[in-house]
């Protein structure tokens, strides 16, 4: 007498995982991946090509402040000077990344993707700043994972349930939330700058926050040789997103002269 073929059990739930076997999540890379022919190889990123530069962050009394310039480098040439580094995700959630500006562009798609999948159930519910973080820190590394990043460092900024968000995600899938963040070289220069102001004042209104991201925009663009003076605020409240530019800072450089010894 045969036996009847043992067929593999379902899933538990759609695209879930299954007994004894691994379960590998939903993410930017998987969906979308491009369907190699036989023999070729596999295409990795080794260095980004057009990228930007830092992304500030601050959370103030009642909502979050993130700050991008919109210069896209061609390694040293300055290529691009209108490309936008921050979205926003819905009414209560946005980002800013640097790194690769084409990795950014596709996980922005992803992400818009994602959220329009989350408004078609019609239950209510959206996606929150914390869920957002959460997901990219499972998608970011990942793609480590897989050796094949996605070469950028991201900022993510909201705020719901009465309190303010900021969190920080880079491409190794390292994360973390703090009251102050900066990405690239924004780290070295602006990230003291605003640490030191936030532990003066212990907390900062909406004005404050804006005046220490505008003074942190200017230190960058007189510092950081892949900044540019024009530049973007995404603001985050109760009320809901606010985006403002493109903006420019009123520089001074009639003591560049006395600048030497770095020819």
């Amino acid at each position: 007498m045969e036996l009847p073929s043992l067929l593999p059990p379902p899933p538990f739930w759609a695209a879930g995982p299954a007994p004894g076997e691994l379960y590998s999540p939903p993410c930017p890379g998987k969906a979308f991946g491009l369907q190699l022919a036989e023999g070729e190889g596999v295409n990795r990123t080794l260095s980004p090509m057009v990228t930007g530069t830092s992304v500030l962050g601050v959370k103030f009394d009642g909502g979050v402040i993130i700050a991008a310039d919109m210069l896209g480098s061609y390694g040293s040439l300055a290529r691009f000077r209108n490309i936008s580094r921050v979205m926003k995700v819905n009414d209560s959630t946005v980002l800013g990344a640097s790194g690769d500006y084409a990795d950014f562009q596709y996980l922005k798609q992803v992400i818009d993707q994602m959220v329009i999948d989350e408004e078609l159930l019609g239950d209510g519910h959206s996606y929150s700043p914390k869920a957002i973080h959460s997901w990219l820190t499972r998608a970011m590394y990942s793609r480590r994972s897989k050796m094949n990043p996605l070469w950028n460092t991201v900022v993510i900024g909201g705020y719901a349930n009465g309190e303010g968000f900021l969190g920080y995600v880079d491409m190794l899938g390292v994360a973390y939330e703090a009251p102050t963040l900066a990405t690239g070289y924004g780290s070295y220069v602006a990230q003291p700058l605003m640490r030191e102001t936030l532990e003066k004042k212990g907390t900062l209104s909406r004005e404050e926050a804006r005046a220490l991201i505008e003074r942190c925009m200017k230190i960058l663009y007189y510092r950081d040789a892949r900044s540019f003076n024009r530049y973007e605020l995404i603001i985050v409240t109760e009320k809901g997103v606010e985006t403002e530019g493109p903006l420019t800072s009123d520089t001074n450089w009639e003591i560049a002269h006395l600048v030497s010894g770095f020819e």
